[in-house]
């Protein structure tokens, strides 16, 4: 058996087998129950910095009073 003829073989068989479990893998992980905080927190990343724009994080830190606080 030459090599592509190895390859072609293990490619249709085997490596849809991996490909297939890693993405219902990836799927769970997605939908398991303990991730909808994460899922949350990415969805709104973009929200969180609009009513002012975000510190430039070289700059020294500011006091904050302890109304902000």
């Amino acid at each position: 058996m030459d090599t592509y003829s190895f390859l072609r073989h293990f490619a249709d068989s085997w490596m849809l087998l991996l490909m297939t479990a890693l993405f219902v893998g990836i799927v769970v992980f997605a939908f398991r129950p303990g991730s909808r905080s994460v899922q949350d927190d990415a969805a709104n990343s973009i929200f969180r910095n609009e009513k002012r724009p975000a510190r430039d994080p070289a700059e020294a830190p500011v006091r904050r009073n302890s109304k902000e606080a």
